[in-house]
């Protein structure tokens, strides 16, 4: 007999969504989906707002990386502008920017990944969590506090506060840093720098016996799709669009994030209020990529920092030739990234025009049409909006980074289902696995959830008593 499993919630992620697994009668895979159930809509409910409300509009979409939001937000305001902003003012977003993927980064291997790695698949659910973390590796949990708020203090000091700060303003930011500001800073980098070191070395004497998994997790051929430097290095601010087959040949490069439209379609399915991004050229649903830090360290040869460099070509290693498919290195590219943001972030505050005093340009809009592109903890960013002589908004597209991930998601838990999942004994550890892979993506699903696409929306209108009375449905 043909049945379903539902895993709800799928835990250890940001955001509320399921997996369905379709088990035929031989109790074999039939089918797998991951489906986003929560529905924000701020394509929609923006509209008719100025366009210098979006940075902070948009910031809402998440607690966990607003800075991302407000840094692409306030790069498509810039373009409204027609300005180019100070350079000071662009080093210090990027500043803020590397801080937020410090932060975020370290939240998703420490608190959201670890426990399955320090305590297994199979490990009782009840302490497969941070707590039980951090009674078997207190150093480890430690650190990853720790690491976690070094990165929240830098956006606090830049920006007046960790969550949702309004510094980063269309034109540049709204003051300029203080050489008291600075120096506090730059205290806590070699800390941080300590522990993403110490993690990474004792990442690197665990990943080998996850060797099973890293064959089954996610290594589906895909394109990848980041920003890079003109040069081809790592970029997480600015930079051109390029895209990389499995096999390692470059299709895409030195694009114009303003002509994303050119490379990027989107789609829907009545399963998911996310939507599918695709690689035009391919088509849908063939067009499948990845982003985040395993899309952008299989892009580049360089990150540009002397540890961070050792680190990725360490990281280049894991597979004899091309790009590493398996999405299970998710984890590693992390925490290579961890050690370059604070490598940068250090080169940045050294520079001593880092304390100039003209960080913004002022202007009103004189386009009716702004694209801003960046590069969020879990992948590509991309706010596109389009306002009227008013500068009201009377359009806007967001292409979140988890988005463009969601066709490599559902096929990767198809995978791992396929690969561990015995539908005549199921056990709880094999569900794990196919959530675990979920969490490789580390997916921000608030942010991902903005169009309806066709799958039914149903309100219920109750009484005081709890009766059902009328139900709408779309």
């Amino acid at each position: 007999m043909s049945r379903t499993i539902t895993i709800e919630p799928v835990t250890r992620i940001e955001g509320h969504a399921r997996i369905t697994l379709q088990l035929g009668e031989d109790g074999r895979l039939e089918d797998a989906r991951f489906h986003l159930t929560q529905f924000r809509g701020f394509e929609k409910f923006c509209e008719g707002r100025p366009y210098r409300e979006m940075p902070a509009l948009t910031a809402r979409t998440c607690g966990i990386c607003p800075v991302s939001h407000i840094i692409a937000s306030n790069k498509a305001c810039d373009h409204l502008l027609a300005v180019d902003i100070p350079p000071t003012g662009e080093k210090l977003r990027r500043i803020m920017n590397l801080a937020q993927i410090v932060q975020s980064h370290a939240l998703s291997f420490f608190h959201l990944s670890s426990p399955d790695l320090l305590l297994g698949w199979d490990s009782d659910p009840a302490t497969r969590n941070i707590f039980g973390v951090m009674r078997q590796n207190p150093e480890l949990a430690r650190d990853g506090i720790r690491l976690r708020q070094i990165g929240q203090t830098i956006i606090e000091t830049l920006g007046g506060k960790k969550i949702h700060p309004t510094w980063v303003v269309p034109g540049g930011v709204s003051e300029p840093l203080s050489a008291e500001k600075r120096a506090s800073m730059l205290k806590l980098l070699p800390e941080g720098l300590e522990i993403a070191k110490r993690t990474y070395a004792f990442y690197k004497t665990l990943a080998p016996k996850f060797k099973d998994e890293a064959a089954h997790f996610g290594t589906q051929p895909t394109l990848f799709l980041s920003l890079v430097t003109p040069q081809g290095n790592l970029e997480h601010y600015d930079g051109v669009l390029r895209v990389k087959d499995a096999q390692g040949r470059i299709l895409e490069d030195q694009v114009p994030p303003e002509e994303y439209g050119h490379l990027i379609g989107e789609a829907v399915e009545d399963f998911s209020y996310m939507k599918f991004p695709y690689y035009k050229p391919q088509g849908y649903p063939q067009g499948i990529y990845r982003v985040g830090p395993l899309a952008r360290l299989n892009n580049v040869q360089a990150c540009g920092t002397p540890y961070a460099d050792v680190a990725l070509a360490e990281f280049h290693m894991l597979q004899d030739s091309g790009p590493i498919v398996s999405s299970f290195h998710y984890h590693y590219a992390r925490l290579v990234e961890i050690i370059y943001g604070l490598e940068m972030i250090e080169r940045l505050l050294k520079d001593p025009a880092i304390l100039d005093t003209r960080v913004r340009a002022r202007a009103r809009s004189n386009r009716y049409e702004g694209i801003g592109v960046s590069e969020a903890p879990r992948g590509t960013l991309m706010h596109h909006y389009r306002i009227d002589d008013d500068g009201l908004i009377t359009w806007l597209n967001l292409v979140i980074a988890t988005g463009h991930n969601n066709l490599a998601m559902n096929q990767s838990i198809r995978e791992v289902a396929e690969a561990y999942v015995d539908g005549n004994a199921i056990e709880e550890g094999m569900l794990n696995r196919v959530e675990a892979v979920i969490r490789c993506y580390d997916p921000c699903l608030s942010c991902a959830s903005h169009a309806f696409g066709q799958m039914p929306l149903a309100i219920e209108l109750r009484d005081a008593a709890g009766r059902v009375v009328d139900r709408l449905t779309r």
